[in-house]
């Protein structure tokens, strides 16, 4: 009943300490420090990578919840030895520097507290008199009941002005002394401690003895206080101060500036290794200073961790000058593919049971409408394996085994790869898809190699099976964490055995001799390895994979000038093999045996075995694989004893007649197979004396189908003559030859003849003494 009449008695004061207190409880804001931050990014060990300065001009690290003994100690000391005493604020220190200003005349002692130093800081621009710091001593108070004492600390540390635009000490460790403030000595912390109480004592040259004395006495303090013993003090003593800022590492600028689109302002750690970025900058220094005597400018690098999906390096461009968009983050950005796709594509027929890994595909001059695709030393074959065309980056054979699987086909496995410069529908891009005629970018294209290397380790490691998500996006945020999917029986898009086989053909790729980084490369080391070269020379690409790492690279200048020489095996390849000896060895991938299984294989022509095959291996190919034909370049022929002539029962005895099998190829792919290999046996002639006939084939080897070709002239004004071509599979049959259907001669043994035609369009006509008829229509441009 008391109780009740002293509140109504005195409910009026009640009410206004109630609100009081209220005040006092919510006038502390709950975000002290709303300053822009500079954006900075860190290692995989937190090793300082970069930073972007904050929006304000101001070199003002993110806020860091811990601050290193040293400066703690060296703070606390010189500003506040009563620190961890006073609830706030220090009466005593308040009392005398009240007393020294009213003696003065003015204000020349603050008497602050390290506490009342954060509220001010936080209360940047407010005068100080005397009612601003009753106002900082009650919010001091507040800070108190709020946050612990190493807490306040840190919010000193991390706003305290320390000369010109730095702010914070992890920005004033680095600008000052080049290093963390954890790696700071007892000098260096001494140095900054005092710093926020003068900054503008570190500008150089000028009160430098102030800095020095200032620095020396909380030395002397320290050891008085035996929080340093002498040999320490004696070695700080010497230690000179700073003389000027040092740039901020700058080890990642264009991740930096990635991170920053998203991030800005935040302290980010990466998934970079600190050592392995410095040392592929490097690799990337070296080799632009030799490229751009050629005007090629930039390059870019990334290599990924193919187990956790993570991005190791990341190097944007060279470090070349603003004029050839140094700042400009190529690893991005779409640039034409190049040949770089064609492993896909061997892949994806290996997958659907089109090919396989040796099965020989038809390397001769082609034409496909108004586009006729060449190799890059334009010779032909004839025939290749197709691992072989594959890891010598054939051209002609690509387009045509593109034209076989189906050009819609292979686009849907392309957009399954989740390749996002993919922009266009397949007919869009035709055949020339194979060879460069869309785009991509190397983070992709990365991402790409590298699912596929890790779908073959996950394979092997999981009981054969797969991941459902392996086609999952890299991150170098170390927060970020990959998610791989559910285990299924089912692939998810290759299968292991496809994948494999590819990887085997890439890691054949024959290394170029010449003077280059090849001599230096390590070939105990297995990698399958890809380059590529767009059209015009305006990108170099050369991606390599083992069980371990992806590494990608891309060379060219980022305006597209295309500059001679750059080709992927001569200016991005070197680079791949540079960065891959700066990596650990892997083992190369086990083989996938739940996907094979044990074939037949023709030796000639990589096909299975037909009954008839003279030559056979036994090799382990893809399930899918024995969907495949069998070979059908032998076939079995009947002749003589010598093996010189074809016979039959109308020329020679039955008993003399051996049964022969026969590698024939058509007569176009055996006219170029033959330049190449020597030791391929043309199939014998009919004994003259034999009654019947073989098979007889011809074709145009020139021109291509409705070529449009302009005849140059001679120096003296006459135009040179335009030479027919083509292979017969009997040479010595007599060829008749036709324009327009007029007759204009005859050829034996060697089918060349030359035309002078009028310009417009012309038909040619072959026919030979058999009846075969070959036409092809020709337009001569004037």
């Amino acid at each position: 009943m008391k109780l009740i009449n002293h509140i109504k008695k005195h409910k009026i004061k009640l009410a206004v300490l109630a609100v009081l207190l209220i005040a006092y409880g919510f006038c502390l804001p709950k975000q002290l420090f709303k300053d822009p931050t500079a954006t900075v990014i860190t290692s995989k060990n937190n090793q300082l990578l970069g930073a972007q300065i904050a929006s304000d001009g101001q070199w003002r690290f993110p806020h860091n919840d811990s601050i290193p003994q040293k400066f703690s100690t060296c703070i606390v000391q010189f500003e506040d030895a009563y620190f961890y005493k006073h609830p706030g604020f220090n009466p005593i220190s308040i009392f005398k520097a009240l007393k020294g200003n009213l003696s003065s005349g003015e204000v020349k002692r603050g008497g602050s507290t390290l506490t009342q130093q954060v509220i001010r800081l936080s209360r940047k621009g407010k005068s100080r008199t005397y009612f601003e710091k009753i106002k900082e001593i009650i919010l001091a108070t507040r800070l108190e009941l709020r946050d612990s004492k190493e807490a306040i600390l840190t919010y000193y540390a991390s706003n305290a002005p320390f000369g010109g635009n730095v702010v914070g000490l992890d920005a004033a460790a680095w600008r000052y002394f080049n290093r963390d403030a954890s790696q700071l000595s007892w000098a260096e912390s001494a140095t900054l401690a005092v710093l926020p109480n003068a900054p503008s004592l570190i500008y150089p040259g000028k009160n430098q003895e102030r800095l020095l004395n200032k620095r020396n006495r909380l030395l002397e303090k320290l050891l008085d206080n035996d929080i340093i013993d002498s040999l320490t003090y004696d070695l700080s003593l010497a230690e000179e101060l700073p003389q000027k800022p040092y740039p901020l590492p700058q080890i990642a600028p264009h991740l930096l500036q990635k991170v920053a689109l998203n991030q800005r302002g935040e302290r980010v750690q990466t998934t970079i290794d600190k050592r392995l970025q410095e040392q592929a900058n490097r690799v990337v220094e070296n080799h632009y200073n030799l490229l751009k005597q050629n005007e090629i400018h930039n390059a870019a690098v990334m290599v990924m961790d193919v187990r956790t999906r993570k991005v190791l390096a990341y190097i944007g461009n060279t470090p070349t000058d603003n004029a050839h968009q140094k700042d400009v983050d190529v690893i991005d950005k779409p640039r034409s593919t190049g040949s770089i796709l064609k492993p896909f594509l061997y892949a994806a027929m290996l997958d659907q049971g089109e090919l396989l890994p040796n099965m020989l595909v038809a390397d001769v001059p082609s034409q496909f409408g108004s586009y006729s695709p060449e190799n890059y030393n334009k010779e032909f074959d004839g025939a290749v394996p197709a691992s072989h065309a594959l890891s010598r980056s054939l051209n002609v054979p690509a387009v045509r085994m593109l034209q076989q699987f189906g050009l819609d086909r292979f686009y849907h496995y392309l957009k399954a790869l989740k390749l996002k410069d993919l922009n266009y529908n397949a007919n869009h891009y035709g055949l020339s898809l194979i060879l460069g005629g869309a785009e991509s970018n190397l983070w992709d294209l990365c991402k790409s190699y590298g699912a596929l290397s890790s779908t073959l380790n996950h394979y092997s490691e999981n009981s054969s099976e797969y991941y459902s998500n392996e086609f999952v996006e890299p991150s170098f945020l170390a927060s970020e964490k990959i998610d791989f999917g559910k285990k299924s029986a089912d692939k998810t898009l290759f299968d292991a055995a496809s994948i494999y086989l590819t990887f085997e053909s890439l890691k054949e790729v024959n290394r170029p001799n010449g003077n280059e980084s090849w001599e230096f490369f390590d070939d105990s080391k297995q990698i399958a390895w890809k380059t590529g070269t767009s059209f015009g020379f305006r990108d170099a690409w050369a991606i390599g994979t083992t069980k371990d790492y992806v590494v990608g690279v891309w060379v060219g200048n980022a305006d597209g000038e295309g500059r001679p020489g750059l080709v992927g095996v001569q200016a991005a390849a070197p680079i791949l093999f540079d960065v891959f000896d700066l990596l650990p060895n892997s083992d190369w991938f086990s083989k996938p045996y739940d996907e094979m299984q044990e074939v037949a294989i023709c030796t000639k022509s990589g096909y299975r075995a037909s009954p008839i095959c003279d030559e056979i291996v036994t090799k382990h190919v893809q399930l899918s694989g024995l969907k495949t034909q069998a070979c059908p370049y032998h076939i079995l022929v009947h002749v003589d004893k010598t093996l010189s002539f074809q016979v039959n029962s109308s020329c020679e005895n039955l008993g003399d007649i051996k049964h022969e099998a026969w590698f024939v190829l058509p007569p176009l792919m055996a006219y170029y197979y033959k330049t190449k290999n020597p030791f391929y046996k043309a199939l014998p002639k009919l004994r003259m004396d034999c009654m019947g006939e073989t098979s007889v084939v011809m074709d145009f080897i020139y021109p291509k189908n409705s070529n449009t070709i302009f005849l140059p002239k001679d120096f003296d004004g006459r135009t040179n003559e335009l030479v027919l071509k083509i292979a017969h599979s009997k040479p010595e049959t007599t060829v008749y030859w036709y324009v327009d259907d007029e007759y204009m001669g005859s050829t034996t043994a060697i089918h060349e003849f030359a035309i002078l035609p009028k310009p417009g369009k012309h038909l040619i006509t072959v026919v030979d003494d058999l009846g075969n008829e070959r036409k092809r229509y020709v337009t001569i441009s004037e």
